[in-house]
């Protein structure tokens, strides 16, 4: 009789055999430290590769045939490997299934003719082996692979797309695995490939004298990588905020169907929510990754600033390589270059003109200026007043003159700076309600714009985009929605030239 139980008891049924399966002993990885280890995987690996030739079972007298066709094993006896594959069928590594096809008397059925098939966790344990075999030098491979963020991209919008349509379960089965695989290769690639770039072993290589042939190959690499995220990311995290859970339990549903239409032989029934829980906590990875939480930043994220900072030290070791051949390069004709530049200069001036050019000047002052003309961001320096500065003599013995005079308010300037203040962000903030109709701005609607207004808005949506739910508050006391379009491309043309940039809407929420 089945016997169907609740969600808590499967989740503590769960718990308790994956308990039980982590401190068991592994009896059949023995034959990896065996004494006789080298002839015992010889022979699992002849069975995992007829496997994956779809030859499950295999006799006696074939695999005596291909080891004795390695040099190593060539003069090895039946008994030897009746033996050893006895001890595979103790540790669980085969199954030995009596062969009664090929007995033509009786003492030949009584001889017990065995065909050996492996188990699933040799499968698997030499699976592993054959993959640890492909690594060099022990070391992480990986890949930053751009078509994988666009297969994922493709395959959640399929996702996306079968949410308004009637599906047959097996296609929804389809979508939903192909989202998880390619999401686990983009998870395992990149993690594998910034593993390997911050290893030991390549930090060393990158030192040398020889990693400036790749350097280019490395920057344009990592570049064409950066470039590709950022337009791919903006369309997966778009879809991912489109598709909550709530939205998906009609899917997760359909997924539920495909899963009890398989035959099953289990004791046990598992529970519907069983299901849709694994399924909701899948989503909620795939969500975490490229979105994050309120507490912490989204993977995504991280792997933009490791790229970018692998970027960075490239940069900062080619550089180093460079000055270390500059320093012992010999300069002799260069210097003798530019002397006969000096021998043809007719005076003097002339030789000092083409020294400063050279040389630079031959003292440098560096002056710190306390006293500010304006505190808006987005004023040039040569658009302001010059400040005069007083340079005190630098000798031991000068001291200032002082004499004692009272202390003053300066209350009126004050007022007169607070007032040309609060005037000129007066004047900017009507500067910015000529482009708003009905509380919004959509840059494809408002024309020519002033280079203010550019760098003011530009300004909001970089803030917008460290915040999760796209706002940002504003010096004028309104609260901004940033909707960003990933499709439509618009040129905002300034005074001072033309922009191309998504087109973008600006929604205000006063306090």
């Amino acid at each position: 009789m089945k016997k169907i139980i609740t969600q808590k008891n499967i989740k503590f049924a769960e718990q308790r055999d994956n308990m039980e399966n982590t401190m068991r002993k592994v009896t059949e990885a023995s034959y990896l430290t065996a004494d006789l280890a080298a002839q015992y995987r010889t022979i699992l690996r002849y069975f995992y590769l007829q496997h994956e030739r779809m030859r499950d079972f295999i006799t006696p007298e074939e695999i005596l045939m291909y080891l004795r066709s390695i040099p190593a094993f060539i003069n090895y006896e039946e008994e030897q490997l009746q033996q050893l594959l006895a001890q595979l069928v103790k540790w669980n590594n085969l199954h030995a299934m009596q062969d009664m096809t090929n007995a033509k008397t009786i003492e030949e059925y009584k001889k017990k003719r065995f065909r050996y098939q492996p188990t699933a966790y040799t499968i698997e344990i030499e699976r592993m082996l054959v993959e640890l075999e492909k690594k060099v030098d022990n070391t992480f491979q990986g890949s930053l692979d751009r078509s994988q963020f666009d297969r994922l991209l493709l395959a959640l919008t399929k996702l996306s797309t079968s949410l308004e349509q009637q599906i047959a379960p097996e296609e929804a089965m389809r979508i939903w695995e192909d989202v998880l695989q390619y999401f686990k290769l983009i998870r395992t690639s990149t993690a594998d490939y910034i593993a390997y770039i911050n290893s030991e072993k390549t930090d060393q290589r990158m030192q040398t004298d020889a990693f400036l042939i790749y350097k280019n190959q490395f920057t344009n690499y990592l570049r064409d990588f950066i470039v590709s995220l950022q337009k791919t990311s903006i369309q997966i995290i778009d879809i991912l905020h489109n598709l909550p859970l709530s939205k998906l339990t009609p899917f997760f549903n359909v997924l539920v169907i495909y899963q009890k239409n398989i035959p099953r032989l289990e004791e046990i029934i598992v529970a519907e929510e069983q299901w849709i829980l694994e399924y909701e906590e899948y989503w909620g990875t795939i969500q975490r990754w490229f979105i994050g939480t309120a507490s912490q930043n989204s993977e995504l994220d991280v792997l933009q600033w490791q790229t970018n900072e692998m970027i960075r030290r490239i940069t900062r070791y080619v550089q180093r390589i460079g000055e270390r051949q500059h320093h012992f390069k010999s300069r002799k004709n260069d210097y003798l270059h530019l002397s006969k530049w000096f021998s043809n200069c007719e005076t003097l001036s002339d030789a000092h003109e083409l020294s400063s050019i050279v040389f630079g000047a031959m003292s440098t002052q560096h002056l710190q200026v306390e006293d500010y003309t304006t505190d808006n961001l987005y004023t040039d320096t040569w658009d302001e007043a010059p400040i005069q500065v007083i340079i005190k003599p630098r000798t031991s013995h000068y001291r200032e003159k002082t004499k004692a005079q009272a202390m003053r308010m300066n209350t009126e300037r004050k007022h007169q700076q607070q007032k040309l203040y609060l005037e000129e962000r007066k004047r900017e903030q009507q500067l910015l309600q000529q482009y708003m109709k009905s509380n919004r701005i959509q840059l494809s609607e408002v024309g020519e714009v002033e280079p203010f207004i550019r760098k003011l808005l530009l300004g909001w949506i970089a803030k917008a985009r460290s915040n999760k739910e796209g706002k940002v508050k504003t010096d004028y006391g309104m609260t901004v929605k940033i909707i960003l379009s990933t499709s439509k491309m618009i040129n905002l043309q300034a005074t001072d030239g033309i922009l191309s940039m998504p087109d973008v809407i600006f929604e205000f929420e006063k306090e």
